[in-house]
């Protein structure tokens, strides 16, 4: 006989409320119960379709920072066994000699990263969220109201169940809800491309190195994922890729082979393919009263440096330790000198990534003479001057300037 469904009570009392319960959004609850908060997490999916395969054929990558977050938050030994290490980084463009090389061994000998498909990491979230002790996880659920007044914030769902709470995190993407109701406005452009996605198979080893081939309509990164098989993020002007997703299979990998390339050997294409439109934005505010925002809700990215998901983990990272700290001083965890710490240690490197990723996309998409030859010079002085290499492989790593604990992997409290 079936166990009976633990139901949930009809009114939770909860520190924090996270809407969304995503890559990020499910990471930073984990984060909060080692932090001895109590977070609810609402998610609109059923578990059971957001860990199908064809759900989200996206991989991230997750950087070498990342990981050591993952690690102390006892996330990273569910999805190691399907993890594939980065350890070398090409960077090439069109039909120029010239090519950038980043080599592990010259980082301290540790991988800049791991490329991991997105279904593992929220797998390896799932699998963790129910055996904590101060997390409750309400999926498939959705938010009917929310308010948040001077002395919390009091939601109800859909099925009539109320949550009170201490603070609201917006975790629900690029189009947030909880944003536009805050009154919070976007800052935005299109890129006029889309990226297609796709995992293909090869004849040959990758050798653990990731390709970002620049191609005038965009980057074309071959991602190393374990075994023999890559990902690919396929940046092409937006009004080709429709008439690219519509080939035949084998018209299809023509055209993927074209750029590819054959190094690998013979390719095939594994599982579906899916494209999405390429942009800009970010969030004019990080806070708003009893309110934050992480991840995608705050900024969306250009796939060009792989830094989309790093950056919301140090969002989350981020949240997690100024809460923490302002628990142990014992304030409110919406307390406004908390939030605006939020504010001020996520808006600078949120921007700098932002304005970094932007340019890069802007230099490299095109095919205009006077550029390239910029872009030449710039590859082969950049190869040339071992501070300004090293500092990109920083970068990479996610090592850069004063990371929060977590990212520098360290428990939030001494156990």
């Amino acid at each position: 006989m079936m166990a009976a469904k633990r139901q949930s009570p009809k009114k939770i009392e909860t520190d924090v409320l996270i809407v969304g319960g995503g890559l990020v959004g499910g990471t930073l609850a984990v984060a909060l119960d080692a932090a001895g908060l109590r977070s609810t997490v609402i998610e609109r999916g059923d578990p059971a379709a957001l860990l199908d395969e064809g759900f989200d054929g996206r991989a991230s990558a997750v950087a070498h920072a990342s990981q050591r977050m993952l690690q102390v938050l006892g996330l990273w030994d569910h999805i190691a066994p399907d993890a594939s290490p980065i350890l070398d980084i090409r960077v090439s463009e069109g039909g120029s000699r010239l090519f950038l090389h980043f080599d592990h061994r010259e980082a301290n000998g540790e991988p800049f990263g791991h490329m991991v498909e997105n279904r593992t990491i929220r797998a390896a979230i799932h699998k963790k969220l129910p055996k904590l002790p101060n997390v409750r996880l309400l999926a498939p659920a959705q938010l009917d109201t929310l308010e948040r007044g001077p002395d919390g914030v009091s939601a109800r769902l859909v099925d009539g169940r109320h949550i009170h709470a201490q603070l609201a995190v917006a975790a629900d993407g690029r189009n947030s809800a909880l944003r536009r109701d805050a009154g919070i406005g976007v800052t935005g452009w299109t890129y006029r491309q889309s990226a297609i996605v796709c995992t293909v198979e090869h004849e040959r080893s990758h050798g653990q190195v990731a390709q970002e081939h620049f191609l005038p309509s965009g980057p074309f990164a071959i991602l190393p994922l374990t075994r023999n098989r890559s990902s690919i993020v396929w940046t092409e002007r937006a009004e080709l890729a429709p008439a690219m997703m519509d080939l035949p299979d084998d018209e299809f990998m023509a055209e993927l082979g074209s750029r590819f390339g054959d190094f690998l050997g013979d390719l095939s294409l594994v599982g579906p393919r899916w494209s999405y439109p390429l942009s800009l934005q970010f969030a004019r505010a990080a806070t708003a009263r009893r309110l934050v925002l992480v991840g995608d809700a705050l900024h969306g990215m250009h796939p060009i440096a792989g830094q989309g998901l790093n950056m919301g983990l140090r969002d989350a990272a981020v949240l997690a330790e100024v809460l923490f700290d302002a628990k142990r001083l014992g304030l409110d965890p919406a307390d406004g000198a908390a939030l605006a710490n939020y504010e001020r240690r996520r808006r600078f490197d949120n921007f700098v990534m932002l304005a970094s990723t932007d340019w890069l996309n802007r230099l490299f998409s095109n095919d205009m003479r006077p550029l390239k030859g910029v872009r030449d010079l710039g590859m082969s002085l950049w190869g040339r001057l071992g501070p300004l290499k090293r500092l990109s492989m920083r970068h990479a790593m996610g090592t850069l300037g004063d990371p929060p604990r977590l990212l520098r992997g360290q428990l939030l409290y001494d156990e």
